[in-house]
């Protein structure tokens, strides 16, 4: 999977003398909290919802609330817009992507292809379009752990064995068994009766548990 089947494209910019008082409205109306800041077509920086509320106290007085208003209507955010800025490719693996962000300690990278900025990933988009399906996160069936069933062979055979009832699998991924010996699959079924398949499973010598989801 790449980064451009899951980034969120048409991200908005603005220039770096956006004043920070409308960059804060663009980003409210939007839902964002980031803003890429573009100068002349030239990827300059970026702000976030954070870095422009800290750069907006909110004073107890009437002279003091028109005493930061006249500062805040003289800065833009060129003054408080981080200028290193984390970028990725959109044909990058996502998996790619992802060390990229943590070994930079972001949880957001700009897309860039050709010096302009198409979109942005962020954490959310990798939890909504890969974790969130993976775990079956507000999806109706059955999870079953087959432990054991991760290596190649077992996953041959656990898979063979589910195929026959022809059940549909909507997720499969592999872990790490607690022993760390054999890794076990857990299997996410489109059905919410799998009592007679798991008991075909450990007829076949598997150790198998259940847990049914209910969004």
């Amino acid at each position: 999977m790449l980064v451009r089947d899951i980034m969120t494209w048409n991200v908005i910019t603005a220039p770096s003398t956006i004043p920070i008082l409308e960059a804060e409205r663009l980003l409210e109306i939007r839902g964002f909290h980031r803003l890429p800041i573009v100068d002349k077509g030239q990827l300059v920086g970026i702000v976030t919802m954070d870095d422009l509320l800290n750069a907006t106290p909110h004073p107890d007085t009437p002279m003091a609330r028109r005493q930061v208003d006249y500062l805040l209507s003289k800065m833009t955010v060129r003054d408080v817009m981080k200028t290193e800025v984390v970028t990725v490719h959109p044909d990058i693996p996502v998996e790619q992507a992802v060390a990229i962000g943590q070994s930079k300690g972001v949880g957001s990278a700009l897309v860039v292809e050709d010096n302009k900025v198409v979109g942005i990933l962020t954490t959310n988009d990798i939890f909504y379009k890969i974790v969130n399906p993976l775990l079956g996160v507000n999806e109706s069936g059955t999870r079953i752990i087959v432990y054991g069933g991760g290596e190649a062979e077992a996953m041959q055979k656990a898979i063979g064995i589910v195929s026959k009832f022809k059940v549909r699998i909507k997720a499969a991924l592999t872990v790490a068994s607690r022993e760390g010996e054999k890794n076990d699959l857990i299997l996410h079924l489109d059905t919410d009766d799998s009592a007679s398949l798991i008991n075909n499973l450990q007829e076949s010598g598997f150790s198998v548990s259940s847990r049914d989801f209910k969004p």
